[in-house]
């Protein structure tokens, strides 16, 4: 993974824009993903099999339980300038209408439900940095799926963003049952998902 810094004394504002005037610009080889951490632009490398199968996987159960007029996107960009962050996620449940305007990204308050996949080279933004934003940003469920967790896969699903922080709503490993809670009440069966 490589990194831009933005200029020293960037906050909010007009530092903010030009950040993500820069992210806007970065060139980058296809299927590598830029996103703005902490203020930092940073570039991954196209995310594994196994990353892009369990991604697959989770897709097809929220297509069926999507609140009605929600779409369920790879790869969509949600900002928090609170928080100097740019997030470029697995998988993103929002209304359909928050897509429909121009640009690359959305705020991430705007969306239902985030979804993020460890990858080798990104996994501590995943686990630090973007569930932080996102619960910061009162995203109401964000789902991350620790395929780098120690010796064995993990999920956790956070939920109820108070005060910038989540509550954990449900932990377990790879195998186990996960169910998302209301708007979305439903199984996901872990069993199937691809152990790195």
């Amino acid at each position: 993974m490589s990194a831009l810094a933005a200029e020293p004394g960037a906050s909010h504002g007009q530092g903010w824009d030009e950040i993500v005037r820069l992210w806007e610009g970065t060139d980058a080889p296809e299927g590598c993903t830029v996103e703005i951490i902490e203020g930092i632009i940073t570039l991954a490398p196209p995310p594994s099999n196994h990353h892009n199968l369990i991604a697959h996987l989770v897709q097809e159960v929220l297509y069926a339980v999507k609140p009605k007029g929600c779409g369920v996107f790879q790869t969509q960009g949600v900002t928090v300038p609170s928080k100097k962050g740019l997030y470029v996620s697995d998988l993103l449940v929002a209304d359909l209408g928050e897509l429909a305007g121009p640009g690359y990204s959305i705020p991430a308050h705007r969306a239902e439900l985030v979804v993020e996949i460890t990858s080798e080279s990104n996994a501590d933004h995943d686990r630090i940095a973007e569930v932080n934003g996102c619960a910061a940003a009162g995203v109401p469920l964000y789902l991350l799926l620790d395929s780098w967790h120690s010796a064995r896969p993990t999920f956790t699903l956070y939920g109820d963003p108070a005060d910038g922080t989540y509550r954990t709503l449900l932990v377990g490993e790879y195998g186990e049952k996960l169910m998302l809670p209301s708007p979305f009440d439903c199984d996901i069966d872990t069993s199937e998902f691809p152990v790195s």
